[in-house]
């Protein structure tokens, strides 16, 4: 297992000169060894290609990639120690599943005692244990992903497993049980794990940290509680969330706060200018006319989704998402409602980044 630093930028056309030209824009991070992360952001957001510059697969045009402070920015996915597992399987259809499991080990001449009691483990993890003795061939599409998964995680000695989108043929039912097991796994072996993934359910339910990414730049960093609670960038609000934040245009000026055409008192100390608030559909509440913090919207429509009742108004343009508490009677579509935009976990936005 290593620690891995990044402090690079990669851009796939020669002399890059603007922002549009850069697959990864200049960042720095770094993974700590034997932590569980999630790259999560939309395709083409360079997800991928930060994974192949760690495993070696890719060069970064520019900056260093380090393993415990080694520089192994050129360094061959064999110098680094990787394993990778990839979106579709890649397996031996000859072999079985325990010659499948066996064969990074055997490649690496340890004991045959060592491989078959380590193929046992991750058998047993991967619920294969029955399956060991069976051709890789006979098998449906999501045993011989887990054969993958196996293969990623029989050998101690990596530095870090990688994974690319690895859930996405299997089966819905299946994912969820799979997600569970990683992490089962990943407490019990303590390896260091990057997970590549444009759902963010995996990543949330997967990742003890999630790399929130969008056109090459990775906007925040952090646990499933803090992208929730407070997005860094409305990019974050819009995107983890079902359905994400809601955000109003707004305008601070002399300690006077308007939003969406209503003058409000504000909360705390803000910037002055324009700016957005953000606030989820879960922290919305309806309160009277006038009220303070509160601003009148039209209820366009109230769905009922089975556990609660989800409100869409509109507020000087603005699409506002209410998730209806219990105690709260849905009002009519047409009805002008007032809601409370203001209260501790509303998010302050100047140029898309969070200021309060």
């Amino acid at each position: 297992m290593a620690r891995i630093d990044l402090d690079l930028a990669h851009a796939y056309r020669p002399n890059p000169t603007q922002d549009s030209d850069y697959a990864l824009l200049p960042l720095q991070m770094s993974f700590r060894d034997g932590g569980a992360y999630a790259l999560l952001g939309p395709s083409g957001c360079g997800k991928t290609t930060m994974l192949n510059i760690i495993s070696g697969l890719l060069v970064p045009s520019q900056g260093t990639v380090k393993f415990d402070g080694r520089d192994m920015t050129r360094a061959t996915p064999q110098e680094r120690n990787i394993a990778q597992v990839f979106q579709f399987p890649v397996i031996y259809d000859t072999m079985t599943v325990a010659e499948n499991l066996a064969f990074p080990l055997r490649n690496r001449k340890v004991p045959e005692d060592q491989i078959k009691k380590r193929v046992g483990e991750i058998a047993e993890m991967l619920d294969m244990s029955g399956q060991l003795n069976q051709r890789a061939a006979g098998l449906a599409a999501d045993a011989k992903q887990k054969i993958s998964l196996g293969r990623g995680l029989v050998r101690s000695d990596v530095s870090a497993v990688l994974f690319d989108e690895p859930l996405t043929v299997i089966d819905p039912h299946l994912k969820w049980q799979l997600r569970r097991k990683l992490k089962q796994i990943h407490r019990e072996l303590k390896l260091t794990l990057i997970y590549v993934t444009h759902d963010q359910v995996e990543a949330l339910t997967f990742a003890e940290e999630v790399v929130v990414m969008t056109r090459g730049k990775a906007v925040q960093v952090g646990s499933a509680e803090a992208l929730f609670e407070r997005p860094a960038h409305t990019f974050v609000g819009h995107f983890i969330g079902s359905p994400g934040m809601n955000f109003l245009s707004a305008n601070s000026m002399n300690g006077a706060l308007e939003v969406a055409g209503t003058p409000l008192v504000p909360t705390r100390d803000l910037p002055q200018g324009p700016l957005k608030i953000g606030i989820r559909p879960e922290y919305l509440r309806l309160s009277n006319a006038g009220a303070a913090g509160a601003v009148p919207a039209v209820v366009k429509q109230v769905q009922d989704v089975g556990t609660h009742a989800m409100l869409s108004a509109e507020a000087d343009g603005s699409v506002i998402k209410v998730r209806l508490h219990s105690d709260e009677r849905p009002p009519a579509v047409g009805d002008t409602v007032w809601l409370r935009v203001l209260d501790t976990h509303t998010c302050y936005y100047f140029n898309e980044e969070l200021v309060a």
